[in-house]
């Protein structure tokens, strides 16, 4: 495992569709959850710790999920922080969802990245979806696929589809890693890497690094007096309180 003082898991689900009963397609088809006739599951989790090379996977054992439930808690109760793109509004839920379906031992409320929300949120691009981010920060997207990969795995249990299906997923961690640091300096920290490391809270948050410098000093509508910094590693801002600057400036003086 990569040691940054804080564990970030980086994570992508890829799921099967339900089957179920309906007269005839179309687009305005409304279909009731008694059409079910199977639920739809986990297929497989492509996952990476920050930093880490490799990228592992899970696949579910012929349409059941419950060990891949089981096998990827252990592995996400290790981590500090999950990353994800649209995790909160789907992985997350849908794990979870399958983790209750399975009797797995519920998880905890996991404290959580989510660059879907980061690029909304601080930016204006054209689209917010991972492909679009891929080939416009970086000129990378995502593997293209075709729909008959997921027919093919859920009606045919497809070792080649599933082969592909995989790779697809891999691809898709590791597009997100490097959208999720070219996003990181934008987004204010979740845990503070420094003092996760043991360090001083004017250290970088982003980083641990004592590699900062003072930006400004800001007032707040209450009159208390606190001072922008900049991590100059990533080039991200935070804010510490005038004791916290002190120590700073203390450091400074040797």
């Amino acid at each position: 495992m990569k040691t940054l003082g804080v564990n970030r898991l980086i994570w992508d689900i890829e799921t099967s569709q339900n089957i179920g009963l309906f007269w005839r397609p179309g687009w305005k088809v409304s279909l009731s959850h008694d059409n079910i006739i199977q639920e739809r599951g986990i297929i497989c989790i492509c996952y990476k710790w920050e930093g880490e090379k490799k990228v592992h996977h899970l696949e579910w054992d012929q349409g059941c999920d419950k060990k891949l439930c089981q096998d990827f808690m252990e592995i996400a109760l290790q981590a500090d922080e999950l990353i994800a793109h649209n995790g909160d509004k789907f992985d997350i839920k849908f794990f979870n969802g399958r983790c209750i379906a399975n009797d797995v031992d519920p998880a905890p409320i996991w404290k959580t990245v989510d660059t879907l929300v980061i690029a909304r949120r601080r930016f204006g691009f054209n689209s917010n979806r991972l492909d679009y981010l891929g080939k416009f920060l970086f000129n990378e997207g995502k593997i293209s696929t075709e729909y008959g990969m997921w027919k093919d795995i859920l009606l045919d249990n497809c070792p080649k589809a599933m082969k592909k299906m995989v790779k697809y997923c891999k691809q898709d961690v590791n597009l997100l890693e490097r959208v999720w640091k070219k996003l990181e300096p934008y987004h204010k920290p979740k845990t503070h890497v420094g003092t996760a490391n043991g360090l001083d809270k004017w250290t970088s948050p982003y980083t641990g690094s004592t590699n900062v410098i003072k930006s400004k000093t800001r007032w707040t509508t209450a009159g208390t007096k606190q001072h922008q910094m900049q991590c100059k590693d990533t080039g991200g801002y935070y804010t510490i309180p005038q004791k916290v600057y002190e120590e700073y400036q203390e450091w400074r003086r040797g």
